[in-house]
Formats: C-alpha cells, sequence, structure tokens
C-alpha cells in the first residue's frame, strides 16, 4: 500500500495510515477469513493470504492513491533489469509463501507451488499477448507485471486449485489487471 503515496505524504501519515489501516481492515479481515470466522463458516479457503493480503492491500491501495491523487512529476521505470530481478526474487519467494503454507512438504505442497508457478507464467504470457494486440509489442514491464498478478490471483487458491484452474486463474487475471492498469488507469485518473 506504501508504494501508492511513496513521496506524496509525510512519513507521519503514512504511519498513521499504517497503524489504523492494520487495525480497522486488515485485523478484522483475519478474523472473519481465518480463525473460524464468518467468511470461513461460509466455505470460503484462503490457503496463503489472497483475501487478507492482496485483495485488501489492492483495494487500500486504490483508496489511498485515489485520495492523494496524481504525482506532480510523474516518471517512467528506469531500472527495467532491476524490476525483472525484484520479480524473479519474489516469484521464487512465493513458492515458499505458497507451498509453505501447506505447512508440510508433501504432494500438497509440490501441487500448491506448481499452480502457483502455472499460474504466474500464464497471466505474464497473457499480458504479452494483450499488449501484442493492442500495441504490437509486448513490454518487459507489461509481462513481470503480468506475472505478479498471477502469483497474487492463486494464493488463496493454491492449495485446491489444480492446473487447469491455475491456467484459468491467470488468463483471468492477466486481462483484468491489464484492464485496471491500462483502462481504467486512464478513465478514472489515478496513479
Amino acid at each position: 500500500i506504501v508504494g501508492t503515496f511513496v513521496e506524496r505524504i509525510k512519513f507521519s501519515a503514512m504511519l498513521i495510515f499504517s497503524v489504523l489501516w492494520s487495525l480497522i481492515v486488515y485485523a478484522p479481515i483475519c478474523h472473519i477469513t481465518w480463525f473460524g470466522g464468518w467468511f470461513q463458516q461460509m466455505g470460503v479457503v484462503d490457503l496463503a493470504g489472497g483475501i487478507v493480503v492482496h485483495i485488501t492491500a489492492g483495494v487500500g491501495a486504490l483508496v489511498a492513491c485515489i485520495m492523494v491523487g496524481k504525482r506532480r512529476h510523474p516518471e517512467p521505470p528506469h531500472n527495467l533489469p532491476m524490476t525483472v530481478t525484484g520479480t524473479a526474487m519474489l516469484w521464487v519467494g512465493w513458492f515458499g509463501f505458497n507451498g509453505g503454507s501447506q505447512l508440510a512438504a508433501s504432494d500438497a505442497a509440490a501441487m500448491t507451488i506448481f499452480v502457483t508457478h502455472i499460474s504466474a507464467a500464464t497471466a505474464a504470457c497473457t499480458w504479452a499477448a494483450i499488449e501484442w494486440f493492442t500495441v504490437e509489442k509486448p513490454s518487459v514491464l507489461g509481462i513481470v507485471t503480468g506475472a505478479i498478478a498471477g502469483l497474487a490471483a492463486i494464493t488463496p487458491a493454491s492449495g485446491v486449485a489444480g492446473p487447469l484452474g491455475a491456467m484459468i486463474i491467470g488468463v483471468s487475471s492477466g486481462i483484468i489487471c491489464w484492464w485496471a492498469s491500462v483502462k481504467l488507469k486512464n478513465a478514472i485518473g489515478y496513479d
């Protein structure tokens, strides 16, 4: 969340936001999603925190960046090799994040890691294909953004989705996140 308004608000305001968000949003969502809460009683499965982390942080980041407004001097990405390196590290780390949530070195953990990889790769390829058809040239930044979208999207279902489900999640997340990053961003004007 902090990345959406870094360098646009005071550090003290960021600290206050972080504490309030943790107490008012994150903790209650954790409770109703896990620990026998309302979502869990309804049958919602969130293996590694896709709902409690990624959805709540995504909504919080969107609200924060809309409230703060556009940057005065937007800067394009300036170090793509580091972006790719960071994405690769994140991708590998996500295997431990999702696979480790199985709490055992088992077939279930191996399948969790496998579907995590499938979703990320499929989302990256989907984003590249969309750019190929819309601007006739896939971008490195788009491909790594698609991969991260696939990682985030598979997280809650990584313990129950099979390879086909992971592909569907990957394609869906690639399309939805491309649309939100390109079309919705321009329509709403958030930064």
